[in-house]
C-alpha cells in the first residue's frame, strides 16, 4: 500500500497521466478493469483553466467512481499555477499533481514541463504556492533532468519535499530522451534513498512483472503505468495479482470484446462530432487489437469504415471469424 499524505494507495498502482488519453472514459474503463490504485487525468494547461477555457475545463470532470483520482496541472507561472490549484481545489479530487516533466516542445517553449528542471528557484516557487492553497495531497512528476550532462533530479526531489509535496513520481528518463532508449532503475533507487516522502517509479513498464521488478530493484513505493495500458488495459489488475501473491490472468476473448464495445458505444455517445468520434475509434482498436492473431486484419478494415456502427459490426465480426466466439455474441 501507498500513502500520499492522507491519501490510501492501495494496490500501489498509479495510472500516469496521458496527453489526448486518460480522459473520463479512459479512466473509468480501468477503474472497472479493476487493479489501478490511482488514476490521473491527462495535464491540464494553468492558463487555460485560470482563463475559464471552456474545452480544457470540461476534461476535469470525473465521477465518483473514478475515486482516488488526481488532476495534474502545468504552467510556468507561480500565482496562475497557485490560481489554477484553488479551482482544482474547488473539485475536490483526492490529489493534485504538478508537471514538471513533460517533454512535449509547446510544453517546453512555455517554460513549463520539464523546462521547469532548469530552473529550480521557479519549480520551487511553483510548489510553494501550489502547496499553500490546497489541502488535498501535491505530488509532483518529473524526469531525470533536461539531458544527461543536467541531471537534477535528487535537487528537485529535495525541493519537493522541503516545499510540502507528499509524493514525487520519477520518470526515469531525461527530456531530451522523450521517450527512446531505456528508463534508468538506479536513479529511481537514488531518489527513493535520497527522500523520505514516497517515490512513485516510471518508465518502461510493459509488463505485470515490470511492476515487481520495479518494486523490488528499486525499493520504490508505487509503480506508475501509462503507455502499456494502452496495449493492455488489463495491465493494472494482472499486476496487483502478483503482488498479492496470485497467478496474474489473461483477458479472455468475451472480456475484450465487451471491453471494446463498450469503450466504442462510449466514444460515439460522448464525442463532439463524427470525425473525433472515427478518430478516437481507429486509435484505441490499434490499441486493442495489439498482439491478437488476425488483429492486422482488423486494423486494414476499419481504414475504411465511416460510421461508429460499423466499427461495432466489424469488432464482432472479427472475434467471430476468428473462431473466438460463439455466433450469439
Amino acid at each position: 500500500m501507498l500513502r500520499i499524505g492522507t491519501l490510501r494507495v492501495d494496490p500501489p498502482l498509479v495510472l500516469a497521466p496521458m496527453a489526448g488519453i486518460t480522459d473520463h472514459l479512459y479512466r473509468l474503463m480501468l477503474r472497472r478493469i479493476g487493479g489501478v490504485g490511482l488514476v490521473t487525468m491527462e495535464f491540464i494547461s494553468s492558463e487555460a483553466i485560470t482563463r475559464g477555457n471552456a474545452r480544457q475545463l470540461a476534461k476535469m470532470f470525473f465521477s465518483e467512481e473514478e475515486r482516488p483520482l488526481s488532476i495534474q496541472i502545468y504552467g510556468s507561472d507561480p500565482e496562475r499555477m497557485a490560481a489554477a490549484a484553488e479551482i482544482v481545489a474547488e473539485l475536490a479530487p483526492d490529489a493534485c499533481d504538478v508537471n514538471m516533466g513533460c517533454p512535449a516542445n509547446k510544453v517546453l517553449k512555455g517554460c513549463a514541463g520539464a523546462a521547469l528542471m532548469g530552473d529550480p528557484p521557479l519549480a520551487r516557487r511553483i510548489i510553494r504556492e501550489v502547496r499553500r492553497r490546497l489541502t488535498i495531497p501535491l505530488t509532483v512528476k518529473f524526469r531525470l533532468g533536461l539531458d544527461d550532462s543536467r541531471k537534477n533530479f535528487l535537487d528537485l526531489g529535495k525541493i519537493c519535499e522541503d516545499e510540502g509535496a507528499e509524493a514525487v513520481a520519477l520518470h526515469a528518463r531525461t527530456a531530451r530522451q522523450m521517450y527512446t532508449g531505456r528508463a534508468g532503475r538506479s536513479e529511481i533507487t537514488q531518489l527513493k534513498n535520497h527522500l523520505a516522502i514516497p517515490v512513485i517509479g516510471n518508465g518502461d513498464v510493459e509488463t505485470p512483472h515490470d511492476v515487481a521488478a520495479m518494486l523490488a530493484d528499486t525499493g520504490c513505493d508505487g509503480v506508475m503505468i501509462g503507455r502499456a495500458t494502452m496495449k493492455n488495459p488489463w495491465i493494472f489488475r494482472q499486476a496487483a495479482d502478483l503482488l498479492a501473491g496470485r497467478a496474474p490472468r489473461e483477458a479472455t476473448d468475451t472480456e475484450r470484446r465487451d471491453l471494446m464495445l463498450w469503450h466504442f458505444s462510449r466514444i460515439e455517445e460522448t464525442a463532439r462530432d463524427p470525425r473525433e468520434a472515427l478518430h478516437k475509434l481507429r486509435t484505441m482498436t490499434g490499441w486493442y487489437t495489439h498482439g491478437l492473431a488476425g488483429g492486422r486484419a482488423l486494423r486494414v478494415r476499419i481504414s475504411d469504415l465511416a460510421t461508429p456502427a460499423a466499427f461495432r459490426e466489424a469488432v464482432v465480426d472479427f472475434f467471430e471469424a476468428n473462431g473466438r466466439l460463439a455466433a450469439t455474441a
